[in-house]
């Protein structure tokens, strides 16, 4: 393959199983052939949970499954999207006309939220439509970010057609101002301190028994009014605890973590492997107890990994379900899936549907890509 401007590739799509079959079935479905494949991949956090939207960064790693779409742009104005999966069916709209019902969780809304995202950012008007055909090989609703990985295609699905440069987006992306609201991150760099002093600061300041509205108002010196209609998200304005000592000691803990991790990446010391394995566990059992995103299943099955040679097993994404990401020496991998398999899928007493992508090893993959045929 070789290069042709940023995150654009040409290739031979007969030498492409994949991108082969999607252009025969885009003929199939349109009667025409696709102009351009955009590719974004899905993700896993190796660690770094909850803490990024605290100001804090976190350490994802893009994996060899993703999305895949071909694109054909048409002269009218009709946006039509099919999917490889018969599960999701086809819908059509007009391109200057996008409504996104957020009530329902319809897959063909992340590619309108891609594409309506891109339009409005720019003031666009009056844009063309486009047939496109969507593949993908991301597990659903796992924490893999396979919804994430659509909007991110239609963005460069819609910038491509455009003709725009990514880095023009990008670039002004630069300018952003922070968020007026205190975050965690910001605490710490108004203070001075590190990570490890803000630990002790929770330790001195705040007490591990739940506090209440009426005592977070007392600290705070204002109402309860105040604290509702100024502080609390819509969602949280009628909660009655709140744990502020478990989630700062997570947060300021899990993004020492990631300040460790890259630390040991960076000096790769004999024990490497080791040593990353114990901080994903150590972050594992944050999440589990300081931030309780985890649930029985995702612990049982972190145990079941750590059992069969995983150095370091955790929740990734959101929590509270989704999946576990494991490190595992390469000369163990064949063992360590046959294991896992037969201990939490086959033996469970949960009614689990076991599926190939349910268990799978992967590599670090490449990023978003745009591809041009040859």
């Amino acid at each position: 393959m070789a290069a042709e401007g940023p995150a654009t590739r040409r290739v031979q799509v007969a030498e492409h199983p994949r991108l082969l079959k999607l252009k025969e079935m885009f003929n199939s479905k349109f009667g025409s052939i696709p102009k351009f494949y955009v590719r974004a991949p899905g993700r896993v956090n190796i660690i770094g949970e909850h803490i990024d939207y605290c100001g804090y960064s976190v350490l994802p790693m893009a994996i060899e499954q993703d999305m895949l779409i071909a694109v054909e742009p048409v002269k009218t104005q009709t946006l039509q999207l099919a999917n490889t999966n018969p599960l999701y069916t086809d819908f059509s709209t007009s391109a200057n006309n996008i409504q996104i019902d957020k009530t329902k969780p319809l897959w063909h809304n992340y590619f309108l939220c891609g594409f309506k995202g891109i339009q409005e950012h720019f003031g666009l008007s009056s844009l063309t439509g486009m047939n496109c055909l969507v593949d993908g090989n991301i597990p659903p609703s796992s924490g893999l970010s396979s919804s994430s990985a659509l909007v991110c295609c239609a963005g460069l699905v819609t910038l491509t057609v455009l003709g725009m440069n990514l880095s023009k987006l990008l670039a002004k992306y630069r300018g952003l101002q922070w968020d007026k609201v205190l975050r965690l991150e910001e605490v710490q760099a108004k203070l001075g301190v590190s990570l490890e002093e803000m630990l002790q600061i929770t330790e001195d300041t705040l007490h591990p028994e739940p506090y209440s509205p009426e005592e977070v108002c007392r600290c705070l010196g204002i109402s309860l009014q105040e604290l509702r209609t100024q502080i609390l998200s819509p969602n949280t304005q009628d909660v009655l605890t709140f744990k502020l000592y478990q989630r700062a000691k997570h947060v300021y803990s899990e993004a020492a973590r990631v300040l460790q991790f890259k630390k040991i990446c960076e000096e790769a010391p004999d024990n490497m492997v080791q040593l990353l394995g114990e901080l994903m566990n150590q972050s594992h059992a944050s999440c589990r107890d300081m931030y309780e995103c985890s649930c029985p299943e995702v612990d049982q099955l972190v145990d079941i990994c750590r059992k069969f040679g995983a150095q370091g097993s955790r929740l990734t994404g959101a929590g509270w379900g989704g999946c576990t990401v494991s490190i595992v020496p390469a000369d163990k991998l064949p063992s360590f899936l046959a294991n896992v398999h037969e201990a939490y899928y086959q033996r469970s007493d949960q009614d689990f549907t076991f599926e190939k992508q349910s268990l799978f090893a992967t590599k670090p993959g490449g990023g978003a890509l745009v591809f041009l045929e040859a």
